[in-house]
């Protein structure tokens, strides 16, 4: 049995996840629901599962950092005139938890990233009640929040509910495809090549999924700062274990990375920038990296290949046109 089917206990009771959901004007017949959507990634689900009966209105596009955005007046607007709003939850949208509890009042809210059992989150170790937000980095967690994203839906135009579930199933076996992708391409990679720096703690799921260590400059959110303490035991570890390529992201800045990098020359050690990640946010929209699908696959296959993996062109379905192995 897979892992991917290894992590699904009884989903989450729904009313747990939505926010008063009885209390939303949902969609009458023939049109469709207006929902709004915090991240990319939860947006992005929201169309693959709602298809043509769901209009979506994401918040934050590419290169958008969640744990610092703050609603804009037009957000508000949005939100309250939405059937319903989805968002990660698990203190992703640190700016948001006010006003979204505030709103839950009175319409849906619902977290998705909270659909995922307790005993499969990653939790702080200093702070064990403080759990890692970033379960999109795991399909088999990810999983969780597309059952509740159809369950939400279902419960907002039960007319369509069936569709949803037809949908719901035809990307879960997505992501059980992309998950089967990722386990024979990472595994290529040398053993001792099996660690992943970071600008932010964005990969602990990740890790924990494939079996590589996992490092970040700063914590699970930019919010924290990386102090010279941390930067100087960062460089120190590049050093002493010979690890030759680290990662920037698109919504963190790269500042402290490349002062690793610096720092590890100072040393006379050699690291390089081993490609750029999406991990707070997806790509163009448009793109294929727009996508969760595509978001997922670049990772992947970017980060196989800077680690010394074999990865077929293009990766897993030859869309990838921008992969480089390290120079």
């Amino acid at each position: 049995m897979s892992r991917l089917h290894r992590l699904i206990p009884v989903l989450a009771s729904l009313p747990l996840l939505v926010s008063s959901l009885g209390m939303g004007s949902s969609a009458s017949a023939g049109e469709r629901l207006q929902l709004v959507a915090t991240t990319s990634m939860v947006a992005d689900v929201l169309r693959e599962v709602g298809g043509e009966q769901v209009e979506v209105r994401g918040l934050m596009g590419p290169g958008v950092d969640p744990h610092l955005y703050r609603q804009t007046r037009s957000d508000v607007t949005a939100m309250t005139r939405a059937d319903a709003v989805f968002w990660n939850g698990l203190y992703l949208e640190a700016q948001l938890e006010s006003f979204l509890g505030r709103l839950g009042e009175r319409q849906p809210v619902i977290a998705v990233g909270e659909a995922v059992p307790s005993e499969a989150r990653l939790a702080d170790e200093e702070y064990p009640d403080q759990y890692d937000p970033h379960v999109w980095m795991d399909p088999s967690r990810w999983r969780f929040a597309v059952e509740a994203i159809r369950d939400a839906l279902a419960e907002l135009a039960p007319s369509h509910a069936d569709t949803f579930a037809d949908r719901a199933n035809a990307y879960l076996n997505e992501l059980e495809a992309l998950d089967a992708y990722a386990r024979e391409v990472l595994a290529s990679v040398p053993e001792e090549a099996r660690v992943l720096v970071t600008a932010h703690d964005a990969f602990g799921y990740f890790g924990d999924a494939y079996g590589f260590e996992v490092l970040g400059i700063q914590g699970y959110s930019t919010d924290s700062e990386a102090g010279l303490a941390r930067i100087e035991s960062l460089v120190n570890l590049l050093a002493e274990r010979g690890i030759g390529a680290l990662f920037v992201e698109t919504s963190v800045s790269d500042r402290n990375v490349r002062a690793l990098v610096e720092g590890a020359a100072a040393r006379d050690h050699e690291v390089r920038i081993g490609g750029e990640l999406y991990s707070d946010a997806m790509g163009p929209e448009g793109s294929y990296e727009g996508t969760w699908i595509g978001m997922f696959d670049h990772n992947v296959s970017q980060i196989a290949l800077a680690l010394g993996g074999e990865v077929p062109e293009g990766g897993r379905l030859g869309r990838l046109g921008h992969l480089k192995e390290l120079p």
